[in-house]
């Protein structure tokens, strides 16, 4: 029955986000966008958030979001050091968050550095990905095995809990990242993220119970 409920709760929860006909009002009534434009994207449900300088994000409106699992559908682009997408959760504030983010150039990459820092887990403000390269090179970002196309969507599942966070990519039952959280600061806010331009659809929250 509890499992039941759960699907129940993630698929409605689903459905209010991905609506057919979204227009740039609905979606900014959906969401509270932080140093970017929203828009609704090419494919059908999608969302689009501009390119700017600096860090950006859509904050969900009227969603919290503590532990549970996140599903959602990303599209970046294979452009040298020019798409950063992921999700950002557990925010207190607009400078305050954890994120786990996506560097599709970095996918299918022919440098062997390079592959390893595709998919990257942030504690902002106190842990950038500067940071944790610097000080723990290899612990905090990892490569992506399939790797995924860099031009396509990418569906993510995300698992966090007190104790870890584990990144799922297209499917596969190994995780390409895991990681214990840098920081609790019991922030509830939870939504997209980016240090470009991307898309994202099918966005899923489970919430533990």
């Amino acid at each position: 029955m509890k499992t039941l409920s759960l699907l129940v709760i993630a698929t409605l929860f689903s459905a209010s986000l991905n609506c057919q006909a979204q227009t740039v009002e609905e979606l900014q009534k959906k969401y509270t966008v932080f140093n970017r434009t929203i828009s609704p994207g090419a494919e059908p449900g999608s969302v689009h958030l501009s390119d700017a300088e600096g860090e950006g994000h859509a904050w969900l409106n009227n969603t919290k979001f503590t532990y549970g699992t996140i599903e959602v559908d990303i599209k970046g682009k294979d452009k040298l050091q020019a798409s950063f997408v992921g999700i950002a959760f557990h925010g207190v504030n607009d400078s305050t968050f954890e994120a786990v983010y996506f560097r599709p150039f970095n996918f299918r990459s022919t440098d062997p550095v390079r592959k390893l820092h595709a998919v990257q887990y942030i504690a902002s403000p106190k842990f950038g990905w500067e940071k944790l390269r610097n000080e723990f090179p290899g612990k905090y970002e990892q490569p992506i095995s399939p790797a995924p196309a860099p031009n396509e969507w990418v569906h993510a599942r995300i698992t966090v809990d007190n104790k870890n966070i584990k990144v799922y990519v297209n499917g596969n039952t190994t995780p390409s990242l895991v990681v214990a959280p840098l920081v609790h600061t019991n922030g509830i806010l939870i939504g997209l993220w980016t240090d470009s331009d991307g898309d994202w659809n099918n966005l899923k929250i489970v919430k533990e119970k």
